[in-house]
């Protein structure tokens, strides 16, 4: 049996509050996504999503608010966050593609749809499992419990190609969990595009790598596997960009790049902000090397590289934040 680690007691409660109403009301209310994985991992939960079935919307805030506050902002697209808690409750959503990028669907509720469908539109097996509190239930119509265990990233379904920011995902989801990637995943990732994505979004799934990748250079050779580090040209032009073999025995500066990654996430200090300026530096800290390698008598030199590591590096974050970067000095 699976069991959700709450160790906030406020958070135990409201959980139980909200399943027992939902179903004196005739519907079921099911714990989705992160929150259940992280229970299969032996991980505490601190936020939950709530997928609710059985009560349209309509029904579902009213008999929420008789028992807390509830914020709204997300009502239009059926989702209802308790107010002061970290908890989302959902009624399941069809969505269909109607432009570009994560953001490019129409959706609509739907109450009377099964979990196992609602379970298809989730990105990969391990996040499309549900648990029923009440019941002690796993609902796993798509093996997202062997996959875990057996330590594999696999896509839910043939929807995953909808959302290109799932790629980014997966990037990240292989660093946290020193996850595999299903060839088959790779295979549909390297034919997925990346328009329409906000710099935000982007930026979000990087810092995630950096901020609780336990091996971030999984993440990044899971770009490079699927082709999407061309989506990122600054470091691609790392790839095969030679060192002096007596100072970097390891190999080239892609090489050089993964392993100095891996170091940094043991040494992070638990300050966001500073682990995450930390992790950009380390990332792109040989970005110069590119435009300056230079083999001179026998000898791999790159004088000057880190001067040079400037204007890519701009270029990199640029990509991925709205923040002005041309009043920023260098180091």
């Amino acid at each position: 049996m699976i069991e959700l680690r709450l160790d906030n007691q406020e958070l135990r409660q409201a959980l139980a509050t909200v399943c027992e109403v939902i179903s004196a009301a005739g519907g079921r209310a099911l714990v989705v996504g992160g929150c259940v994985r992280d229970a299969v991992l032996g991980t505490a939960a601190k936020d939950l999503d709530i997928e609710v079935y059985g009560i349209g919307p309509a029904e579902l805030v009213p008999l929420l608010g008789e028992h807390f506050r509830l914020d709204l902002v997300g009502q239009a697209f059926g989702v209802v966050k308790l107010h002061g808690l970290p908890i989302d409750i959902a009624i399941p959503r069809r969505e269909s593609k109607a432009g570009l990028g994560h953001k490019g669907f129409d959706i609509f509720s739907d109450p009377r749809m099964v979990p196992e469908e609602a379970a298809s539109r989730r990105d990969f097996t391990i996040n499309s499992m549900a648990l029923d509190p009440m019941r002690g239930e796993l609902i796993d119509p798509f093996g997202g419990l062997c996959d875990i265990r057996a330590r594999i990233l696999r896509h839910t379904s043939a929807k995953f190609v909808e959302d290109p920011l799932r790629v980014l995902r997966g990037m990240q989801f292989v660093a946290r969990f020193e996850l595999t990637t299903a060839p088959e995943t790779v295979t549909l990732c390297s034919g997925i595009e990346p328009e329409g994505l906000a710099r935000e979004r982007i930026f979000e799934e990087w810092k995630k790598l950096l901020l609780l990748g336990v091996r971030p250079s999984i993440g990044l050779e899971f770009l490079r596997a699927c082709g999407w580090i061309r989506v990122f040209p600054e470091l691609e032009a790392l790839v095969g960009c030679p060192q002096e073999p007596e100072w970097h025995p390891e190999g080239d500066v892609w090489t050089h790049t993964l392993h100095c990654l891996d170091a940094f996430a043991q040494e992070r200090i638990g300050d966001e902000w500073e682990d995450l300026v930390v992790g950009l530096a380390v990332l792109c800290h040989d970005t110069g090397k590119p435009s300056t390698t230079k083999n001179e008598d026998g000898r791999i030199r790159t004088l000057g590289h880190e001067a040079a590591g400037e204007s890519p590096t701009r270029s990199f974050l640029g990509r991925m934040t709205s923040v002005v970067l041309s009043n920023l000095q260098p180091c």
